[in-house]
């Protein structure tokens, strides 16, 4: 039974721009199939500070046929004479301002990306902590969401498994290495360094991933945003106001709990591949009959 509504709201992106995956052609594949966007950034997530951050949201599409069955591609970018596989829609609107696709994003930007279908599930199956997020987020969250989207969102269960427990503890290692700077590791943010001595925003990050694999792995589901005391734990991270040693051993708490889940947790060893593949078929069939019609 379906208890995911449907919420029609905007499907418009960002103009295409000088990015491997941000031609026109690439954004009107998108928009047209879009079947899912929702908000994955500090917002959903309840660690937001002091109007600090920028909106990153992350969607799903559909493609035409000939991307599927075919060998169509899109261009690199906007005039770009390469053809590259549609895989994803990706928008910076810092990248507007002076400095282009170097600039940092800040408050008031949006970065979106949208992936195909295809690719969203072979990440999601996988594991990856970014991409099942979508299938968490409250409604009031959501931009869009049609028939195909509220049923992959009431079906998330079928993407849990102990793959999971591994990619968070990959996650969650890489952020702790980024914050403490380890050799390989760096950080965009030298001022958090500088005035708290460890980079406070990938130690909210790894400190955030070991709570919310935890949960996935005992409750079947990410609660958005982070529950209390957790958020605000969190959040104080992030404001440098708790010492690296207390960040450190809490990070190591989760990740030691993270570990002995995936031997033992109580999902399945391996996500619903069957399920999704039959998803995909019937989702792309039904689109391309309704692109046919219209």
């Amino acid at each position: 039974m379906s208890t995911a509504r449907d919420i029609l709201g905007d499907r418009s992106l960002p103009p295409g721009f000088a990015h491997p995956h941000a031609s026109e052609e690439a954004r009107r594949i998108a928009e047209d199939g879009l079947i899912l966007r929702t908000q994955v950034g500090s917002g959903v997530h309840g660690t937001a500070v002091d109007g600090q951050d920028d909106r990153d949201e992350m969607g799903i599409c559909l493609e035409p046929a000939a991307y599927v069955t075919g060998l169509a591609r899109v261009p690199g970018g906007v005039d770009a004479e390469i053809q590259v596989a549609f895989e994803q829609y990706e928008r910076h609107t810092v990248w507007d301002r002076p400095g282009g696709l170097a600039n940092r994003s800040g408050a008031g930007d949006l970065d979106v990306i949208v992936y195909s279908a295809r690719k969203w599930c072979r990440l999601a199956l996988a594991g990856n902590p970014t991409v099942l997020l979508v299938l968490f987020v409250p409604d009031e969250e959501v931009v869009f969401r049609d028939e195909a989207g509220s049923e992959l969102v009431d079906n998330a269960d079928r993407f849990v498994s102990k793959f999971a427990a591994q990619r968070f503890l990959g996650y969650l290692r890489a952020q702790r290495a980024a914050m403490t700077g380890e050799v390989g590791a760096h950080t965009n943010r030298p001022e958090l360094v500088a005035a708290h001595g460890y980079d406070t925003k990938y130690a909210m990050h790894a400190l955030r991933l070991g709570m919310q694999g935890v949960e996935l792995l005992t409750a079947g589901r990410i609660t958005l945003p982070v529950p209390e005391p957790g958020g605000g734990l969190l959040r104080s991270v992030r404001r440098g106001e708790v010492p690296l040693d207390e960040v450190l051993a809490a990070i190591g708490e989760a990740e030691a709990r993270l570990a002995a889940l995936a031997r033992s947790a109580d999902v399945p060893d391996e996500p619903d591949r069957t399920w999704a593949d039959a998803w995909l078929h019937r989702s792309h069939l039904a689109y391309w009959e309704r692109r046919a019609a219209a």
